[in-house]
């Protein structure tokens, strides 16, 4: 279903190029700028979204120069994850009572084999996984595969429903070697929205894999859902993170 948000996006004529004059694309920003002028490039009629994207100068071809991994936000997305649990036995009740939007074992894997998603992430216990593996294709195309390293498989569904509910974010490089990931909402204020970029920065360099040459940090950015990027000096990034 194309949402509101999608609309916009496709009509971003005017408005988009009014807000872009109040971004210097021949500048590169210190972290501190960029976090301010974001808040200047509000243009939509809804709640935008902060977002972060980062090029990596990793080779995302060979298997030790993935990057993958989850990062729990202090102050959380501003979105409303839709939780799907598979699981069984008295672990459906534990991810119900721990938040989780659907919990169920075969109904729901058979839903989802029959065209239903209506759900953000999945999170599944490792005796579900064999069932699931059956949907390989279908989840994995979107995104939805659970993985132990993305945290989405777990023996504890409890603490990881909750987690992911409360903010919690999945990620991947993917095959340009970037990662993109949410910070919160615009609404938020400036002080959350940068403890957010810290704390996901922070997140990505510790993952550096150890076969990784060179520069690691190749491009940082920022920006809203509509509005232009705004690049980050990647090495004034670097040390941002760890004020």
């Amino acid at each position: 279903m194309t949402t509101e948000e999608d609309k916009l996006m496709a009509k971003r004529g005017k408005r988009y190029e009014e807000i872009s004059q109040k971004v210097d694309k021949t500048k590169i920003y210190t972290p501190e700028e960029a976090l301010e002028v974001v808040f200047d490039t509000k243009s939509a009629k809804f709640v935008e979204t902060v977002e972060l994207a980062v090029k990596l100068g990793v080779d995302p071809r060979h298997a030790d120069q993935q990057v993958r991994g989850t990062v729990i936000l202090p102050h959380g997305t501003g979105k409303n994850v839709r939780v799907l649990a598979i699981t069984s036995g008295e672990n459906i009740q534990k991810a119900l009572d721990a938040g989780a939007d659907y919990a169920g074992d075969d109904e729901y894997i058979a839903k989802i084999g029959q065209g239903w998603f209506e759900f953000d992430i999945v999170i599944a216990t490792p005796d579900m996984m064999p069932k699931l593996g059956r949907l390989g294709r279908v989840l994995g195309t979107k995104g939805l595969m659970p993985n132990p390293k993305s945290g989405t498989v777990t023996t504890d569904i409890a603490k990881t429903v909750e987690e992911f509910k409360k903010g919690k974010v999945a990620f991947k490089v993917d095959k340009l070697g970037s990662i993109h990931l949410p910070l919160g909402k615009v609404n938020f204020t400036k002080e959350a929205i940068e403890e957010n970029f810290k704390t996901a920065l922070k997140q990505i360099i510790n993952l550096k894999p150890a076969a990784a040459k060179g520069q690691y940090l190749r491009t940082v950015a920022i920006s809203l859902t509509m509005g232009p990027g705004i690049k980050i000096d990647p090495l004034l990034a670097g040390t941002f993170v760890t004020k």
